[in-house]
């Protein structure tokens, strides 16, 4: 009797530890950049229960620490340092069309960017791939949890890539340059500091957002809610820019990205997890509470 309860028990604790391992995933590891590798294969999150909203509300790794607010100080004093270089050399000089020109070059590239890092993140790698796999994996968990990112605070939420747009843009800061490549180091490295904010916008509800966000949205200077819930719908393989979104229509309708699989694929045999059939638990749950 007490083997056969043994044998039952072993599974069980096992299942329940693996879906452990994956909420733990969802909540307390943010996203950053990820390039592709890892197993030949890569596995979809199993399927695991939804955390109940208490559970999440209620959880001290959404809330922001002060580490959390230094970088993210760090990261935005970083990018204030390259625009009022730039702004200087601008008025020095008295050219004001190069700066401009940079800097919407560096809103446009920023949005491209997050796709291409979205795109690998999703697709390539796991758990097991060195320095990233935590956050592989916890991407993974926002797709079986994509509300739980409105409940993460405004520093937790943005520190890592406040830590490396205050690290990458220490060169710029530090010397002197035109104000044309300050003006693009400072809105290329500011959007995607942001972009983990603007991607939590797009999973909020307009009445629970900001007039000004939802305005933004609407006018497509931000990735909408309505434009970024297609991702999250199968076949989760398009709209993966986070930014303004507007290259996703160029990227999926010219196939970019799978024209990027097959060639990972053919030289590699790296299979992406596009390719793979979707699990039931890739079907996006909703917060209870929105309305």
């Amino acid at each position: 009797m007490c083997s056969i309860s043994s044998r039952w028990q072993l599974p069980h604790k096992l299942q329940s530890r693996r879906r452990s391992r994956i909420l733990r995933a969802a909540l307390q590891v943010p996203p950053a950049i990820v390039t592709p590798g890892g197993a030949a294969v890569a596995d979809r999150p199993a399927p695991a229960a939804s955390p109940p909203p208490s559970a999440v509300a209620n959880n001290q790794s959404l809330r922001s620490t002060w580490q959390h607010r230094g970088w993210v100080t760090a990261g935005c004093a970083a990018v204030a340092v390259a625009a009022v270089k730039s702004a200087a050399a601008a008025q020095e000089s008295g050219l004001l069309a190069e700066p401009l020109i940079a800097a919407a070059a560096g809103y446009l590239l920023a949005d491209l960017g997050s796709g291409v890092y979205h795109w690998g993140i999703d697709n390539y790698g796991g758990a097991a791939t060195p320095l990233v796999g935590a956050q592989i994996e916890a991407f993974q968990g926002h797709h079986r949890w994509p509300w739980t990112i409105t409940r993460r605070e405004f520093a937790n939420n943005l520190h890592a890539l406040g830590k490396t747009v205050a690290v990458a843009l220490l060169p710029f800061d530090l010397f002197p340059g035109n104000a044309a490549v300050h003006a693009f180091a400072a809105v290329f490295a500011g959007c995607i500091m942001f972009s983990q904010q603007f991607h939590a916008w797009a999973h909020g509800t307009k009445s629970r957002l900001p007039a000004a966000v939802v305005a933004l949205q609407d006018a497509g200077v931000l990735i909408s809610r309505h434009q970024h819930a297609a991702h999250h719908r199968a076949p989760y393989n398009g709209n993966y820019c986070i930014v303004s979104g507007v290259w996703n229509e160029f990227l999926d309708g010219y196939k970019v990205f799978e024209a990027m699989e097959m060639v990972i694929f053919f030289k590699s045999g790296v299979r992406p997890r596009s390719w793979s059939e979707p699990e039931s638990a890739w079907k996006e749950e909703d917060d209870e509470r929105s309305p």
